[in-house]
């Protein structure tokens, strides 16, 4: 059956959202699907975002029918009253999943989340959460559509641009899992930010830029920080589009602002003798995210109280509460979070205890400019002439202001960049790109071009004598250029290179956002802020037929498939055999 709708999905870290338009259609209308989801005990209603929470209840609470939904009732609870609990039952509230897909030094198929939560809550995983809230979005689809299955739509689902191949590929196993089709296109959340700027401007957009002009998409949502540069190029007398750069997975968001301003909370409360265990502590963190949005929302108040429920006999009325001002928390997150530096400042690196508890990697330095000062460093110090501005955190013009304000005193208050108006609504922008993405694929509209924006290698043991006590030095090998095109493949030019197969292995890789390196590139030393280990695999590739001893001889074939995900196979010298390596940690089956 041909496809009906295309579909744009925004797995957020805070909020997630989904966007359709019919195929077809000269001219995309763009509508934001309303997503019922409980807003507390037993009420559904219908709102336009779905926060990315999820609340684990208590089965006293499934018995009274708690979770009931118009499609049927699960022991837990997604989206709005999910959000909510989170500041009242944190140890049973999940948030940040998608931020945990990013993290290598866990096991992202094992129960962890809720993070910490004690031993009579079911924990789920990172895969599990996310599929959760793509299973949820789905059945808001079918209720409203349904006779258009989902499973027969074209359907774009959006990752950070910063997601390496294994997160990717976690993100696209849990929509998978959720029911999402096979064919799904995986989009980054900077480009889906341009394509609902182009789908708003479809007709004039080429008159509000020129040729050699550098777009810089800024995303600062609720748990990371997206850098992309794209360029307006001439392709036989048509202006287009080519993406340059994408930015490292930079931890500071919405999330880190919250934790901020309840830093300052739970001094205050100290200050007045009443000092918060770490259960009121995160309970505090959830409450000073809504003050947040209350307080810098386009009508927000002056001032709000920020409560929590008390857990002594002294605490009056159950509770304890102080009041925020707008006033100083804009001044508290401007300059702690877009603080003025010079062009040349680098994000600061504190020297770190030789133990650090384990959970999500938020950077050392919050400051939001100082990362964006390094990422133009890092691309040749390039000065952008248009700022496109995502995510909910620049719902707040101030902070838009001072991005603005840094760029211009770097380049000269007469090259500071201009904004791209159209974008208004920052929270469903990625999801209305993603669906207008959705009919560029099946052919109309403007493509922007720039393949996979990493540079992937293999890491590769040297050969030569065992020496007691000293471990082999590693090479990295370049089997994926950045840039590479979807649906090409390349043979990486090398030497024959030895595959252990028939017993278990570990396999490492690398990539760079910074470095081009062409396919079959060996490099004997790289820096640490050029190349960073990803996912490592271990697993028993399956012997060759036939074959004697450990070793097979191979090369590498790479593959960027339709969908945007990265094939490496190893392909055997001497046979016809070939064995594909996952960008990603897996159980052995």
């Amino acid at each position: 059956m041909t496809a009906k709708y295309a579909i744009g999905i925004d797995l957020g870290t805070t909020n997630s959202s989904l966007a359709y338009t019919e195929l077809g259609a000269e001219h995309p209308n763009i509508q934001v699907l309303p997503i019922p989801q409980l807003v507390e005990a037993g009420t559904v209603e219908a709102r336009t975002m779905l926060p990315s929470f999820i609340y684990i209840g208590l089965k006293e609470e499934e018995e009274k029918g708690a979770f009931a939904l118009p499609w049927g009732s699960k022991p837990y609870a997604v989206g709005e009253w999910a959000r909510r609990q989170s500041a009242d039952v944190p140890t049973r509230t999940i948030a940040g999943a998608k931020s945990w897909l990013a993290y290598s030094r866990v096991d992202r198929h094992q129960p962890i989340l809720p993070w910490n939560a004690p031993e009579d809550v079911q924990k789920i995983s990172p895969v599990e959460a996310s599929r959760r809230y793509v299973e949820h979005m789905i059945a808001a689809w079918t209720a409203a559509f349904p006779d258009a299955p989902i499973q027969q739509q074209q359907v774009v689902l959006c990752v950070p641009a910063s997601f390496d191949a294994a997160a990717r590929e976690l993100t696209h196993e849990a929509a998978i899992q959720a029911g999402l089709p096979d064919s799904l296109v995986l989009l980054e959340e900077p480009q889906a930010a341009i394509y609902a700027w182009l789908a708003e401007h479809e007709k004039n957009w080429r008159k509000r830029v020129n040729e050699g002009d550098i777009l810089l998409v800024c995303d600062v949502g609720g748990g990371t920080t997206d850098l992309t540069l794209a360029q307006v190029n001439q392709e036989n007398g048509e202006l287009s589009l080519q993406r340059l750069a994408v930015g490292n997975h930079i931890l500071v968001g919405g999330d880190n602002m919250d934790l901020a301003l309840a830093h300052v909370a739970q001094t205050a409360f100290a200050e007045k003798g009443t000092n918060l265990d770490p259960w009121q502590s995160v309970s505090l963190w959830h409450a000073c995210r809504t003050a947040k949005e209350v307080l810098l929302g386009t009508e927000g108040k002056d001032r709000y109280p920020v409560a929590i429920l008390g857990r002594g006999r002294k605490v009056i009325g159950g509770s304890i509460s102080m009041d925020m001002h707008k006033d100083e928390v804009s001044t508290l997150l401007t300059d702690g979070f877009f603080p003025a530096c010079r062009f040349d400042e680098k994000p600061v690196r504190r020297a770190a205890s030789g133990f650090k508890q384990l959970g999500l990697p938020f950077e050392s330095d919050p400051g939001i400019t100082r990362h964006l000062a390094f990422f133009l460093q890092q691309h040749g110090g390039v000065q952008p002439t248009h700022v496109l501005f995502n995510g909910g955190v620049f719902k707040a013009g101030f902070f838009r202001e001072r991005v603005l304000e840094s760029l211009g005193s770097w380049f000269g208050a007469d090259r500071q960049p201009k904004i791209l108006e159209g974008n208004t609504d920052f929270d469903l922008a990625v999801a209305r790109g993603a669906a207008y993405y959705g009919t560029v694929k099946q052919g109309r509209g403007i493509r922007i071009r720039g393949g996979i924006g990493r540079s992937y290698y293999v890491g590769m043991e040297t050969a030569g004598p065992a020496i007691p006590g000293a471990i082999r030095p590693l090479q990295c090998l370049c089997v994926a250029p950045m840039g590479m095109e979807e649906g090409a493949e390349l043979d990486v030019p090398s030497e024959e290179i030895g595959l252990i197969v028939g017993e278990e292995a570990h396999f490492r890789f690398f990539s760079s956002s910074v470095r081009k390196d062409a396919p079959g590139v060996l490099l004997p030393k790289w820096k640490e802020e050029e190349v960073g280990e990803t996912d490592s695999l271990k697993t028993a590739l399956p012997a060759a037929k036939g074959a004697e001893g450990d070793y097979v001889p191979v090369r590498f074939h790479t593959k960027v498939t339709e969908l945007g995900s990265l094939e490496l196979w190893c392909v055997s010298t001497v046979s016809d055999d070939r064995w594909k390596l996952e960008f990603s940690v897996r159980e052995n089956e």
